[in-house]
């Protein structure tokens, strides 16, 4: 029996184990568009019973390894993730052969929206603005076209408070809510739009420390596991310049990034990178959002002008400026292709320079995004940020500027 063959019998084996369990994780009861991957185990009685169960280590690593390899887009690449729902045998064995975004610019498994993207190359992902609901997808594009049939990765919808606004952000399409076990980070703005903060709902760093309300508190004295820390955690703040004079062009922002040093983005620079994703459930808390209203004023308080100030060693992403082009009479970057209509809300985002001059990484585009058609809008990025916090950075162009524009 040939190597492909064998590979071939045991992905045969593995749709006959539980074709239900794995319809159920993967979505094909939805479109598409609309699949959610989650970190759950298929029942391994059946597969107990099957003959890959007494496979020594060493085949079923080199096994796993040519799956890896060949099943390196998506929606193939669900066959990766079908093999580390198998059993904790072969999911802490999957876990070790597949490589960090950064490495293999591959997104894999839900953890991977949290990581850092590629280093030298942009992953290209787009986003679907729905204006009904007041929802954002995010959905990683399988070919050079914008609109196609991509893969789901996040979900954002904003909810208008009185004195601000929040994206809620989750990994379930279905299901964008505080209370989600899906729950990974939300956005909140200031009233007038130009200055944001972006919350984790758990921490990048060790010893990050967390933003405390009086929900947080709440939630600390009824938590549901230990492990999983209460609270919003800041890992990055976004503002936009004023525009006093009211003068036209393009808008000016500045990110700072909490969580990532300023040395990431040269030679031999690391970000830190999350390796396990907790998830949290606040379906038991009823009285969670009877709370809400002061702990929006409590962090907005810690979102305010101040927050916003650069920290020293901390990376800085600022836009990049564009150039008048006298012909088209308009504000112009090279989007490479991926931007197509004109628009206050098109931006590239470089590393600002700490002292001194700006070295070549400094040109690097690290975050692009642009529109492509009425409610669909292309996000590229790479090392040092994540999608989850690229994301963030293009939802705040998406919320109305009072004061910018």
């Amino acid at each position: 029996m040939s190597f492909k063959s064998l590979i071939q019998d045991m992905r045969g084996e593995l749709g006959s184990i539980s074709i239900k369990g794995f319809d159920v994780r993967f979505g094909y009861g939805r479109s598409r568009s609309q699949r959610v991957v989650q970190d759950t185990s298929v029942p391994v009685d059946a597969f107990k019973q099957s003959c890959w169960a007494n496979m020594p280590p060493e085949l079923l690593r080199d096994v796993l390894m040519r799956i890896e390899l060949s099943e390196d887009t998506w929606p193939s690449r669900k066959n990766v993730v079908s093999c580390a729902g198998v059993c904790r045998n072969w999911r802490e064995i999957v876990k070790e052969i597949v490589k960090v975004p950064e490495v293999s610019s591959k997104l894999t498994f839900p953890i991977s929206l949290k990581q850092p993207g590629p280093r030298g190359s942009l992953v290209q992902c787009y986003i679907m603005r729905n204006r009904s609901n007041q929802t954002y997808y995010l959905y990683l594009g399988l070919n050079q076209a914008s609109n196609d049939d991509g893969k789901f990765l996040l979900a954002a919808k904003r909810f208008r408070r009185p004195t601000c606004t929040d994206y809620i952000i989750s990994l379930n399409c279905d299901d964008v809510s505080r209370g989600s076990n899906t729950y990974i980070g939300k956005l909140r703005s200031n009233f007038l739009g130009t200055k944001f903060t972006v919350y984790d709902a758990q921490p990048t760093n060790p010893g990050t420390q967390v933003t405390r309300t009086r929900s947080s508190r709440l939630l600390s004295l009824k938590q549901v596991s230990p492990r999983i820390p209460s609270g919003n955690y800041p890992v990055a703040h976004i503002s936009y310049e004023l525009n006093v004079l009211g003068s036209r062009g393009p808008r000016r922002m500045q990110c700072v990034m909490d969580a990532i040093p300023a040395s990431a983005v040269e030679p031999g620079g690391t970000a830190p990178t999350q390796t396990e994703l907790i998830h949290s459930n606040l379906d038991n808390f009823p009285s969670f959002s009877f709370f809400r209203s002061k702990s929006i004023r409590a962090e907005s308080l810690s979102s305010g002008p101040a927050s916003a100030a650069p920290k020293e060693g901390l990376l800085v992403l600022k836009n990049k400026a564009p150039r008048w082009h006298e012909q088209l009479q308009c504000w112009c970057l090279n989007f490479n292709g991926r931007v197509t209509v004109a628009s206050v809300k098109n931006f590239q985002l470089v590393a600002a320079p700490e002292n001194g001059p700006a070295g070549p990484e400094h040109e690097n585009v690290i975050l692009q995004f642009g529109k492509v058609g009425k409610d669909v809008f292309t996000m590229d990025y790479q090392y040092p940020i994540s999608a989850f916090q690229a994301f963030t950075i293009c939802l705040s162009s998406f919320d109305t500027k009072i004061a910018c524009e």
